[in-house]
């Protein structure tokens, strides 16, 4: 049986407009073995270690910048006196999907074994280091026009990571480990993150992807740790959390969106996820803002 390290699964501000959170983190003793649904991206400042990513490590120090995917096993560790200093930015997938397209930005992600980290350069060090605390000021700001700022400055950061990437190419301080199945699993996953608001089957995936439902269903229990179904239910929960407390759609409409084409089958696959009906869900949530603002 597979054993799976910590699943971690929420962030701050991931029911927002905007879900990605950003903070400065201090990490004096290493960071335990964990994956998660969400990509996460971080730059080290100070202090040395080193970072495993499934079964391929790479050392961590000022300059170090890693870009996980969903579902990446990985655990940090720091060298003894040399705690690390490190931006962490955690984000949805949603934000890198473009409107009216399959890929935009997750296109790269279809190469599930490139190298997830690199050093960089004195001048590409302060040029990143400028574009991340830019990031993290307007996260932290009240400005006008800020979601649409965020999503903007956090592509031109991942477009600087990739292009610096493809430079180095073969000068990669880390070989990376690639196994059959990542290379058929991801598009399955992206098809299912970009798709999941649909009517999803094993059977129509396994058409498109000309592979066997059982396979397919295989590969998505070992790469996320949840059946297809479940898989499915909790993308479209998490959505629906979303919007229940940043719009006022009804909880009708809402299931609707997000690919439910039954109230009952929402309300109870809702209740089942978060232990609370969507009205309850949306009222607390809500009082919860208020008296943060008091």
């Amino acid at each position: 049986m597979t054993n799976y390290p910590d699943y971690l699964r929420t962030y701050p501000n991931m029911d927002s407009a905007s879900p990605l959170h950003i903070s400065l983190n201090h990490i004096p003793h290493g960071f335990r073995a964990h994956r998660h649904d969400f990509l996460e991206f971080s730059f080290v400042i100070s202090g040395r270690g080193k970072e495993r990513i499934n079964d391929a490590s790479h050392p961590m120090r000022p300059g170090t910048f890693t870009f996980v995917l969903p579902y990446q096993v990985h655990e940090i560790f720091t060298e003894p006196d040399e705690p690390l200093v490190l931006y962490n930015c955690m984000f949805s997938m949603d934000l890198l999907i473009e409107s009216g397209q399959d890929d935009g930005l997750l296109a790269w992600m279809d190469h599930y074994d490139q190298q997830p980290s690199i050093q960089l350069d004195e001048d590409d060090l302060a040029r990143m280091r400028l574009l991340i605390e830019d990031l993290a000021h307007e996260y932290n700001s009240d400005e006008v026009w800020k979601h649409t700022y965020i999503q903007i400055k956090l592509k031109e950061i991942l477009i600087r990571f990739d292009r610096i990437r493809r430079k180095q190419g073969d000068l990669c301080t880390t070989t990376p480990t690639s196994t059959v199945k990542n290379n058929y699993v991801w598009p399955i996953i992206q098809y299912i993150h970009h798709h999941y608001q649909e009517e999803l089957s094993l059977s129509g995936l396994s058409q498109k992807f000309t592979m066997s439902a059982s396979r397919i269903s295989e590969l998505i229990k070992e790469t996320t740790g949840q059946t297809f179904v479940h898989f499915l239910h909790d993308l479209r929960i998490r959505h629906a959390a979303s919007l229940l407390v940043t719009t006022d759609m009804s909880v009708a409409e809402i299931a609707l969106e997000v690919g439910y084409g039954s109230y009952n089958t929402f309300s109870r696959v809702f209740r089942s996820m978060k232990g609370i009906v969507p009205k309850e869900y949306r009222k607390r949530k809500l009082e919860l803002r208020a008296e943060q603002r008091q």
